[in-house]
């Protein structure tokens, strides 16, 4: 089981900018730092593209370039997509801001666009949403029934889309209606689409009873794997993840994709990163001859 390391972006907030950090690394410059730090690959959030004024295709084929020539893959373009919108016209142009991201991950040569499920964002509390399973009671006068065909109308028509192209949209569990992997799974289900997968997200299942068993929901047609990272602690007072027992879920299904790290404690971002990359070498990747032996 010898798997690739990638960065997210979302790692680099602060990077480089004292030991608070304040200053957001360009893409170019994250591109750099996955050099240094000797791994294969790198997501990128949209607004961390946008903010570097990578928008149009001549700016995404010069970045694609220039990952290419610094041997770093961009993995995953990370939409962030809600389709809980509760106008049509509101849903409409989510949908089509989702379109436009495929076609980005066509440009950069990313094969995965992660998708969520949305939020209502009637919990706007962190604690309070935890607390609450990561679920959200609707907007007052709709309700969950229809906020679920509204996310399946979307993410069907975006994965149909994606295929199309290449590119699978990877659905992540990021609360609201997927705060559980029996969210998720309800929505993977429902599309029913070879074009829709998963993301697993190490960090977002721990205000659960077992957040191991939720992971484990998640391995039946697993993508790629976000590896949430504290060191100094977490920001948001989340128990540091026992990737031992990850190591153990993803053996099971022969896992030799991506694990992204996403760094999200209070040390630097350097620091912190260079920690992520540390534990993720030593759970899961394996030398050569070390895999040879388990076959």
């Amino acid at each position: 089981m010898a798997m690739k390391i990638a960065i997210s972006s979302y790692s680099f907030l602060g990077f480089g900018g004292g030991p608070d950090g304040s200053d957001l690394p360009s893409a170019h410059q994250m591109i750099d730092h996955c050099v240094d730090f000797g791994v294969d690959g790198i997501e990128f959030l949209n607004e961390h593209l946008t903010k570097s004024g990578i928008t149009t295709p001549e700016k995404l084929a010069e970045l694609h370039q220039y990952a290419a020539m610094r041997g770093i893959r961009p993995v995953t373009l990370a939409a962030s997509n809600n389709p809980l919108r509760t106008t049509p016209q509101e849903r409409a142009d989510d949908l089509m801001q989702l379109i436009e991201h495929i076609d980005w991950a066509v440009q950069l040569g990313a094969p995965f666009v992660r998708v969520l499920g949305g939020r209502w964002n009637t919990i706007t509390d962190f604690g309070e949403l935890t607390a609450n399973r990561g679920e959200e009671p609707p907007v007052e006068g709709f309700t969950a029934e229809q906020g679920f065909e509204w996310i399946v109308t979307s993410l069907r028509y975006a994965a149909e889309y994606a295929g199309m192209k290449g590119v699978t949209l990877v659905l992540e569990n990021h609360w609201g209606p997927t705060g559980t992997a029996a969210g998720v799974k309800k929505i993977h289900d429902a599309i029913n689409s070879p074009w829709l997968k998963y993301v697993l997200d190490t960090g977002n299942f721990f205000h659960l009873e077992d957040q191991y068993a939720e992971m484990e929901v998640l391995m039946d047609d697993l993508a790629i794997l976000h590896a949430k990272v504290y060191l100094g602690g977490s920001r948001y007072n989340v128990p540091d993840v026992d990737y031992g027992r990850v190591s153990e879920l993803l053996s099971r299904i022969n896992y030799s994709g991506y694990v992204s790290i996403e760094f999200e404690g209070k040390a630097h971002p350097r620091e912190g990163i260079a920690d992520g990359v540390e534990q993720m070498r030593k759970h899961f990747v394996v030398a050569p001859e070390r895999a040879l032996s388990r076959a």
